[in-house]
């Protein structure tokens, strides 16, 4: 399947479905194939889509994609107007291993933040705010995770993955992705991710390890915000703030506070925020930009057994009171473990990803950028059983190449 189909293809499959200019297929041409000339016997964009379709119908390793589009062949050359055989395996495995996984994570998650500007906003997609309308500010989280199936390989040409990605909490976009080298960590692999198109206007949440002087200035000079828990890694921050809230005679009074209490899983959760402004000009030499700092109290019941677990953590931001107050800031931290409960999770879990045992180099990174892309498209449709959308792809494979092919609508 090619982006426009000649008229003999059209008579030779008149089911063969119309591929949209802002399509996920079309999108995939942007994705530098470092294959050689001799190597390509397939289109790049082909190879992709069908890999996506394989995992939109529930299949999670490129094995089980083949022999599900094996058993639909006839079917998928009509809708694609592909009168050739499909790719096996080993040139699945090797067209990723010839991607950058970065450039596929930029062009899936540009595919679905186009259809939401395009909806929010008609088709002057440019802008993500109506006129008269204050542009919304969109959180992002940003962390790290270990591919377990890449662990334990011997050959330099099967590394282990570690792959750091940016994730924005409300839409489920995976907005960047960054594999994490064998000689540096998730602080200097997170500088990489920095660039001013990613965090203007974007509230940056991260846990402890990120908080950095430099990596605070970074997000502060391209226009973002950042929203980090001060830890042990920074001792005398994480002593000044504790000393501030836990002082007997502190200011109280000028304060801000909230509290929620939610029910749910079998436990009791009581959070408590605090924040203050008062600390700003102490903080402001070393930290860029800071405009708050809070104590936040996490008391947890199990109800089944009657355990409970307290825990405190202090941290800061560039976030001024009028654009967070507390209430705001308890939802920012909260909102971002939907990195670890809606992408991580899921991506291990359902979409087998530390299950894989495709070990080339390059590839495993690959793949992970298609299953965030895959849990993106379903978030966008609001799926709210990933699984069960899954088995109706699988029925309706018509439909999820009309998904992919075709303008994203819902």
């Amino acid at each position: 399947m090619y982006l426009t189909i000649s008229d003999e293809m059209k008579k030779a499959f008149p089911e063969a479905l119309h591929v949209d200019p802002t399509s996920f297929y079309a999108a995939f041409a942007q994705v530098k194939d470092r294959r050689g000339k001799r190597g390509r016997r397939y289109p790049l964009p082909l190879i992709l889509t069908l890999l996506l379709l394989g995992k939109l119908a529930g299949e999670s390793s490129i094995h089980g994609i083949v022999e599900w589009i094996d058993e639909r062949k006839e079917q998928l050359q009509g809708y694609l107007g592909w009168p050739r055989r499909f790719p096996t395996n080993s040139t699945y495995t090797f067209a990723l291993s010839q991607c950058n996984d970065q450039e596929i994570a930029t062009v899936l998650a540009g595919v679905v933040l186009k259809a939401r500007a395009v909806e929010h906003c008609g088709e002057e997609s440019g802008r993500l705010s109506k006129p008269g309308q204050e542009k919304p500010l969109i959180q992002a989280a940003m962390d790290g995770k270990q591919m377990r199936g890449t662990l334990g390989h011997q050959s330099s040409e099967q590394p282990p993955v570690h792959l750091l990605c940016l994730y924005e909490c409300q839409s489920g976009i995976v907005l960047a992705q960054r594999e994490v080298r064998s000689k540096e960590n998730e602080i200097s692999a997170a500088a990489a991710l920095l660039h001013p198109a990613l965090v203007k206007g974007r509230i940056i949440s991260a846990d402890a390890m990120h908080t950095q002087t430099k990596w605070c200035a970074a997000v502060e000079r391209y226009g973002g915000y950042y929203l980090l828990i001060a830890k042990l890694n920074q001792p005398q921050l994480y002593e000044d703030l504790r000393d501030f809230f836990e002082e007997e005679d502190a200011p109280r009074q000028q304060w801000q506070y909230v509290k929620s209490v939610q029910k749910g899983h079998g436990r009791l959760e009581i959070r408590e925020l605090w924040s203050s402004t008062l600390m700003n000009d102490w903080f402001e030499p070393q930290w860029a930009g800071v405009a708050q700092v809070f104590r936040l109290r996490r008391h947890t019941t199990h109800r089944k057994d009657g355990k409970v677990r307290e825990e405190i953590v202090y941290g800061l931001t560039n976030l001024p009171p009028r654009l967070a107050n507390a209430a705001r800031l308890l939802q920012l931290q909260q909102a971002h473990w939907c990195i670890e409960n809606r992408l991580h999770y899921r991506r291990d879990v359902t979409m087998g990803e530390d299950a894989s045992q495709v070990r080339l180099a390059g590839a495993p990174a690959a793949l992970a950028a298609l299953n965030g892309g895959v849990l993106a498209m379903m978030d966008w449709l609001q799926v709210n059983n990933v699984a069960s959308a899954m088995r109706h792809f699988c029925a309706q494979p018509r439909e999820a190449l009309q998904l992919l092919c075709g303008k994203l609508s819902r």
